[in-house]
């Protein structure tokens, strides 16, 4: 007969067809104690289909137990077969021990359909028939949290953490902290952040509490979280981002700069890192490391519009045309549609004297561009020095238009009669 060791070297082996073999003479004759344990540990490492076969073969044997049901209709959900779960929970009368649970569990079903309302009212039920029972509370908390209600959820969290509750695996004061961020309360979320770290400080802690400081405006704070957490983590790669974002709201680039390139020296795949480390170095003076930089990032992403738009803004500015023009091409010719570059490629073309291709990038611009006067100005004196009168005639009316003050429109008007 098949053992339990049998069926564990065949789950390390990979071997599904004799841990199908093994299972097959094992439920025959294994102790029903010992099978719901193998079923637990099945679910466990993932080998969900294999684990429903243990909890049926019990089933079978045991068709009166809810707390089978229960667990069946838990694999079923890991299974994405949740009509069937659905149908194993309503099974199971008001009246039994386990009807608490498997409302928790028809809620944990319907959260994960989106029916969020639903849910709430399973949990409610549950909470009603065991009021004193902190892990429903805990699972209206997280409910509440997903619905987006986070004050509600915090209420929750911080009436457990008054009791002094404890609950297996759950820090309150770390979810307390992270409902408040969720809700972009980052004030709030710092003394719970803080009290989180006092217990343990775990990674995803002091990067969240390095988070909220940032997003708080303590910025020093955060960079002191930060640093405690690369020590611990120096792979933890968001880290030195957020570090440099930091520094950068100081003003203090240098550091800033500095903290970007630790971070590509760990990680030279990060696109969003080549990027903050561009900006930084073109606001540094380093014309041409900040060029490698953002062409470091589109390298990685060609259809990164963000490091595109830095890059070709730097290009416009210091009027390196052509380099501008290669680089738009090559954005344009993917198809999408990239009309926050046309102005600065309309120019490019302009002063280089290519006036078709101008004129054609002034008009794609246009619908994007209608009601912006710095875009109409230079199309309008564009149109003027072609010759195009009827048309910039159209193009000062609406710059009158959005600046009825300006006299400078009023004069342009009044040379066109």
């Amino acid at each position: 007969m098949a053992t339990l060791q049998n069926i564990q070297e065949a789950v390390q082996a990979g071997d599904t067809a004799a841990l199908d073999a093994m299972l097959e003479q094992y439920l025959l004759k294994g102790d029903p104690d010992e099978q719901y344990a193998v079923m637990e540990w099945l679910q466990e490492i993932g080998f969900i289909e294999e684990a429903l076969r243990v909890v049926e073969h019990l089933q079978y044997m045991f068709p009166e137990e809810a707390q089978l049901r229960v667990d069946r209709s838990k694999l079923l959900i890991d299974a994405d077969r949740e009509d069937e779960a659905l149908n194993e929970l309503m099974a199971i009368p008001k009246d039994d021990e386990l009807y608490p649970q498997a409302l928790v569990t028809l809620a944990d079903l319907f959260q994960l359909q989106g029916l969020l309302e639903a849910a709430e009212l399973r949990l409610d039920e549950a909470i009603g028939l065991m009021p004193d029972e902190p892990l429903l509370q805990q699972a209206k908390a997280e409910l509440l949290l997903d619905s987006g209600r986070y004050l509600e959820s915090a209420r929750i969290y911080q009436e457990l953490e008054s009791r002094n509750v404890k609950i297996e695996g759950v820090n309150l004061s770390e979810r307390l902290a992270e409902v408040y961020s969720a809700g972009a309360a980052y004030e709030e979320a710092l003394p719970y952040y803080e009290r989180a770290l006092e217990d343990e400080a775990q990674p995803d802690v002091l990067y969240g509490a390095a988070f909220a400081a940032f997003q708080a405006k303590q910025y020093e704070l955060s960079v002191k979280r930060l640093d405690e957490l690369l020590d611990a983590d120096p792979d933890y790669f968001s880290a030195y981002l957020l570090k440099a974002q930091c520094f950068n709201m100081l003003e203090d680039y240098k550091r800033a700069y500095d903290a970007i390139k630790e971070g590509l020296a760990r990680d030279e795949l990060d696109k969003e890192l080549y990027l903050f480390a561009g900006k930084l170095a073109l606001k540094l003076g380093k014309g041409e490391e900040g060029v490698e930089m953002l062409r470091q990032a589109i390298a990685l992403d060609p259809e990164y519009m963000e490091a595109l738009y830095a890059l070709i803004s730097y290009f416009h500015t210091e009027e390196r045309d052509e380099e501008l023009l290669e680089l738009a091409s090559m954005a344009v010719e993917s198809g999408n549609d990239w009309h926050a570059l046309y102005p600065m490629i309309a120019k490019a073309y302009d002063r280089t004297e290519q006036f078709g291709k101008a004129l054609e990038y002034y008009e794609k611009a246009h619908p994007a561009f209608s009601d912006d006067p710095e875009f109409l100005e230079s199309y309008a004196l564009f149109l003027v020095e072609e010759g195009k009168r009827g048309r910039a005639l159209e193009i000062i009316k609406q710059l009158q238009a959005l600046e009825p003050e300006n006299p400078q429109w009023f004069d342009w008007l009044q040379s066109f009669e």
